[in-house]
């Protein structure tokens, strides 16, 4: 079953950010967009491009108001132990979460249980705590932040123009259309 269009379920978990540990709920993703980013492990190969690519955006993401969360089963301690020896981890500012007890990334579908790991997922939230997104790759796909920006700016554009939509490869400024009965066969 799709979880897009539910709301996120419930969690407390323990994050670091900036040097510092903080407490993060379901909650948080509520009165703003959000990008969740599940990756499978820190000290991996993959997982840190991936990461400094998101780093690379974020300062996009946060001006179009959205915050970005990275989830993996490691736990807050581990997060602060990568940060402080790799070079590409070191430049991250957004909120790292630690998922040891595997509540988040089973509430996300996408816990690999016998492995103890998240697949690639990535999630998009808008402001009512609703998944708008998923993206799910396979652990050995690294993903492109690129993408992630063009996608917040098409749901914020359909949240803000009800009865519009976006078609494929749209751009912020480009048209978009009204579905109706004129338009059925006509594209």
């Amino acid at each position: 079953m799709s979880l897009v269009g539910t709301q996120v379920k419930e969690f407390t978990a323990q994050a670091f950010q900036n040097g510092k540990f903080l407490t993060v709920t379901q909650e948080d993703f509520k009165g703003k967009w959000s990008v969740v980013c599940f990756y499978p492990a820190d000290f991996t190969f993959v997982c840190p491009t991936e990461l400094e690519d998101l780093q690379n955006e974020y300062e996009t993401l946060k001006s179009l108001g959205c915050e970005v969360y990275s989830v993996s089963t490691d736990t807050h301690f581990v997060h602060k132990a990568w940060h402080d020896h790799s070079d590409a981890i070191k430049k991250i500012e957004y909120i790292m979460i630690g998922d040891p007890s595997h509540t988040i990334s089973r509430n996300f579908d996408v816990l690999i249980e016998a492995d103890g790991q998240a697949d690639r997922g990535t999630f998009i939230i808008d402001p009512d705590g609703v998944i708008q997104s998923v993206e799910i790759n396979a652990g050995n796909i690294g993903r492109d932040a690129s993408i992630l920006v063009n996608k917040i700016k098409a749901a914020q554009y359909v949240r803000n123009n009800p009865g519009e939509v976006c078609p494929a490869k749209w751009k912020e400024g480009a048209a978009t259309l009204k579905p109706s009965l004129d338009l059925v066969g006509k594209i």
